[in-house]
């Protein structure tokens, strides 16, 4: 269902394609809910048919622009303010933690130092992503909110990582045999 609301947000930024919206995905809201082309095509459709959005344009090879209807953004706005989101997150790699015991010591080590890779590459991408001029307005300055979340996230996630990477390479680790 956030997908919807993901959705209706960008349009409600601005009109866009659809492959317009799959690159603001990839390069922005995929940190908070990634989604494919074969999740937003089919999606858009839905919306289309719900009258939250409108087909404002067509243009090369057959692309459609999409733009939200006051009905989208009225129902983009009650999700906003009356619903509590799911805080679950599904993590493969979250899960892995759990069972780095079945491991040998430098295998687990090399789990977690592939994670935290990952992770550096995360804040790298985030820290440019800061140094970029934005304006002042109230989207500029709920994108840096978010932005700063992320960033304070994968700061606190790469600190976990170190504590993990020191527990897994202690003397103690591999001494134990449960």
């Amino acid at each position: 269902m956030s997908l919807r609301y993901a959705l209706l947000g960008a349009l409600a930024d601005s009109p866009r394609t659809g492959y317009a919206l799959l690159k603001h995905f990839e390069q922005s809201l995929a940190y908070a809910w990634p989604a494919s082309h074969s999740q937003i095509y089919p999606e858009l459709a839905r919306l289309l048919e719900a009258g939250l959005i409108e087909q404002t344009g067509t243009g090369a090879r057959g692309s459609k622009t999409y733009a939200i209807t006051e009905d989208g953004l009225e129902d983009v706005r009650r999700w906003l303010r009356g619903t509590e989101p799911d805080r679950r997150v599904r993590s493969e790699a979250a899960l892995k933690t759990f069972f780095l015991w079945l491991l040998e010591p430098d295998e687990a080590a090399s789990q977690l130092e592939h994670e935290r890779g990952y992770w550096s590459g995360v804040l790298g991408e985030f820290r440019r992503i800061e140094e970029e001029p934005t304006g002042d307005d109230k989207k500029s300055r709920a994108f840096r909110i978010a932005l700063e979340g992320g960033i304070r996230t994968v700061e606190a996630r790469l600190e976990w990582l170190d504590a993990a990477l020191a527990e897994v390479r202690s003397p103690e680790w591999a001494a134990r045999d449960d």
